[in-house]
């Protein structure tokens, strides 16, 4: 799983493994999300948007299955 890079109000880290989706994120609020079968083109989506945590919320968080953190 790699860390990837983010610039975002409410999102502290994103690690992705391409080889299977999985997506984890920490939040600022201290929360840790899950998802799987997450594509790397959205991934890539989510950390260039113009805000990624708004992107996230948007996009990723009730497109994509959530694992239990």
């Amino acid at each position: 799983m790699q860390q990837l890079p983010v610039t975002s109000r409410i999102i502290t880290a994103v690690f992705f493994n391409p080889e299977d989706g999985q997506l984890h994120l920490r939040l600022k609020n201290g929360e840790e999300r899950r998802f799987t079968g997450v594509a790397e083109a959205d991934v890539q989506a989510m950390i260039e948007a113009p805000s990624p945590g708004q992107h996230y919320i948007d996009h990723i968080r009730t497109k994509f299955p959530r694992l239990a953190a």
